[in-house]
């Protein structure tokens, strides 16, 4: 290899890993937002809603900055093969990336209103979910930065687990609706909670789909896994 073209190969390495680079950035940034929801939920705590509310800007200009950055690689340095597939994922993970902030800002300012109401029902199960999908959100973003497929195979299966919490608390929320006309407002604002961090996890596993079609060049073989679907049947009140 010439030293022109090892200057280029090198060259092309360290904006692959800026890349990643940028990519762990923006994921750390959600991960925190995640985790100040959650706080905001179940502490009631106004000011971490407030940061998560505010850090949803800085998710948004890195997501720009990825946008721009991919775009000129394309251009620059016209990628094949896996380093192909890395500079396009990154697309797609940054779009997810930003999804999740905006559920996690949704969250926070859901609990401010909620932090009105008197709590209608243990929190346990929601903050049990909540839990669950900060797990999830690390372990991808872990996965993300040492491009473990294995890893990413694990947070895709676990979505499962997140789903059936969700159709729970769905339930319950139904029952203490129907039990009680005061329970509407608050039991629906913890209905929008529970199924934001529900798209979290989905939106979670769709990085690890990304991480492991970006590794292994080909699609997970198998059906994504789903909790029972009963929270979309037709509750009726008992006679």
């Amino acid at each position: 290899m010439s030293e022109q073209s090892e200057h280029l190969v090198k060259s092309f390495d360290q904006d692959l890993k800026r890349l990643t680079d940028m990519l762990i950035r923006m994921g750390g940034i959600v991960e925190n937002q995640v985790a100040l929801a959650a706080e905001a939920i179940m502490d009631r705590n106004a000011d971490a809603a407030t940061r998560t509310v505010e850090e949803d800007v800085k998710v948004d200009a890195l997501e720009r900055e990825v946008e721009q950055y991919v775009i000129r690689m394309l251009a620059l340095r016209q990628p094949m093969a896996a380093d192909l597939r890395l500079v396009v994922a990154a697309l797609k993970i940054t779009g997810d990336l930003e999804r999740i902030g905006d559920y996690a800002a949704n969250v926070a300012k859901r609990s401010m209103v909620l932090a009105q109401f008197p709590a209608p029902y243990s929190l346990g199960g929601l903050a049990h979910m909540a839990g669950l999908v900060q797990a999830q959100l690390k372990s991808i973003i872990d996965a993300l930065g040492t491009s473990d497929s294995d890893k990413a195979i694990e947070v895709w299966r676990s979505d499962r687990a997140v789903d059936n919490i969700y159709n729970t608390i769905f339930r319950e929320l139904i029952t203490y609706m129907m039990e009680d006309p005061r329970n509407i407002t608050p039991c629906t604002h913890l209905l929008f909670i529970a199924k934001n961090l529900e798209r979290i996890g989905d939106h979670t596993t769709n990085i690890a789909e990304t991480i492991y079609y970006t590794v292994k060049g080909e699609v997970i073989p198998d059906v994504r896994p789903k909790g029972d679907t009963s929270a979309y049947a037709i509750v009726r009140p008992k006679e």
